[in-house]
């Protein structure tokens, strides 16, 4: 079948933000960080305090880190040798599920079961040593009320964990008693942060020019450090960094794919940006946008962000790779040219993605700069979508370029991945330093 031209081109408009709009977005991203600034209520992010600041590159000493941000466990013994210097000396990872044998997120598990499966893991880390004291930090990746930089309270599950009696707890808490009960008592949590939070501290010890630190990938967060807040809380230098949970932010305007598939959501109405943004997304707008064009709307292809990209990486004379992708998911053979405008459309949905998290980065370097110079620095990024999505960094790049004029050459984005970890020990390095 060939594709009905103008069918696809509103397509293409639907999924394509002008300059002027991406300054447009930017502007509206800062404006909702200076209402969280006054009153957090009046913002659609939760501007979450962290209650660390930067470090100074000179953190020293052997510390654990345990990450903690989905199904998969990782515990670390990190060396700390100050100028930015790092060896990770023993890694140990499990997984929270293995079907048949155990499942630690199920409803029908506790606290004390998974905790006590954390502090079997942290157990192998240090070789059953029970005398030596050793100091850990936590990234703890769920909405959590923080009130000082050990204290992370668990509002509500998220990912699909249901594990009972952890919801409105305070997770170190219950990691210190599984501890105890292991015989670890010279095991000391110390400090708990969320995943961006620990990409930014990674990077930033490395990097000392590094004020940005955001998550690119399934999902998408950023944080900043705010230099306008002190809090005798907090350690660290700079002010304090602050969690956006940007995925959030409400005030832009989504396309018709976006606000369809946002209606049939489990949260409609939430996580917006996220929504419009991430690797969880696109492929299912991907698939919606297929649907119309071959008049199958509402069904659903199962199609994924990794799927766009082996898609859009094809470009041999025959899309071998990229039709037999679309043969498996959408069920049909397609013509050489509805193929290339198929790898269009993907492309497009990728690009208006980094095009709006470079938007979000401006309103961060805008807002950090105020009335003065912008400064040199750079920003950190882990994740999926900016490592591995063709188009993805590229296109961050040039709406930086886009938005910033003459004072992009004073910005770039970096790669730090692995960040959960280090960041982990970092922060308990600022705690007990």
């Amino acid at each position: 079948m060939a594709f009905n031209e103008e069918q696809f081109k509103d397509i293409i408009s639907e999924f394509t933000v002008s300059t002027e709009r991406l300054q447009e977005i930017a502007a509206a991203f800062r404006q909702d960080m200076q209402l969280g600034l006054r009153d957090v209520t009046l913002s659609s992010m939760r501007m979450l305090k962290s209650y660390v600041g930067l470090p100074s590159g000179k953190e020293t000493g052997e510390y654990l880190a345990l990450d903690f941000g989905g199904t998969n466990i990782r515990v670390f013994k990190i060396r700390l040798d100050g100028n930015g210097e790092f060896e990770v000396v023993k890694k140990i990872a499990r997984p929270l599920i293995v079907p048949g044998e155990y499942n630690y997120i199920s409803k029908e598990s506790t606290a004390e079961q998974m905790f006590d499966f954390i502090a079997e893991m942290i157990d192998e880390l240090i070789e059953g040593n029970n005398t030596d004291k050793f100091y850990l930090g936590h990234t703890f990746s769920f909405p959590s009320r923080q009130d000082d930089i050990y204290n992370a309270q668990l509002i509500v599950w998220t990912k699909e964990f249901a594990t009972q009696g952890v919801e409105g707890e305070v997770a170190n808490d219950l990691l210190a008693a599984a501890l105890k009960r292991r015989g670890f008592g010279n095991v000391v949590p110390v400090a708990v942060l969320n995943d961006t939070v620990a990409v930014l501290l990674s990077a930033a010890y490395k990097n000392p020019d590094t004020f940005i630190g955001s998550i690119y990938a399934t999902g998408h967060n950023t944080c900043y450090l705010e230099p306008s807040i002190q809090d005798e809380k907090s350690f660290g230098k700079g002010g304090m960094i602050l969690n956006l949970e940007c995925g959030n932010f409400m005030k832009l305007a989504p396309n018709r794919f976006d606000k369809e598939y946002d209606d049939s959501s489990e949260k409609p109405g939430e996580q917006r940006f996220e929504k419009m943004v991430s690797g969880r997304y696109m492929g299912e707008l991907f698939g919606m946008a297929i649907a119309e064009l071959v008049g199958e709307q509402g069904k659903n292809y199962n199609l994924t962000s990794v799927d766009m990209s082996m898609i859009i990486l094809d470009e041999s004379d025959n899309f071998e790779k990229a039709s037999a992708i679309l043969e498996e998911k959408v069920g049909r053979k397609f013509e050489h040219d509805d193929i290339a405008k198929i790898r269009e459309i993907a492309a497009a949905i990728v690009v208006r993605s980094a095009r709006l998290v470079a938007a979000s980065f401006v309103a961060i370097i805008w807002q950090r700069a105020g009335h003065d110079e912008i400064e040199r620095q750079h920003i950190a990024v882990d994740g999926s979508v900016y490592e591995k999505m063709p188009l993805a960094k590229d296109n961050i790049t040039s709406a930086l370029a886009e938005l910033l004029g003459e004072d992009a050459d004073k910005v770039d984005t970096v790669l730090d991945n692995g960040g959960s970890g280090l960041g982990a020990a970092i922060a308990a390095a600022m705690a007990v330093e």
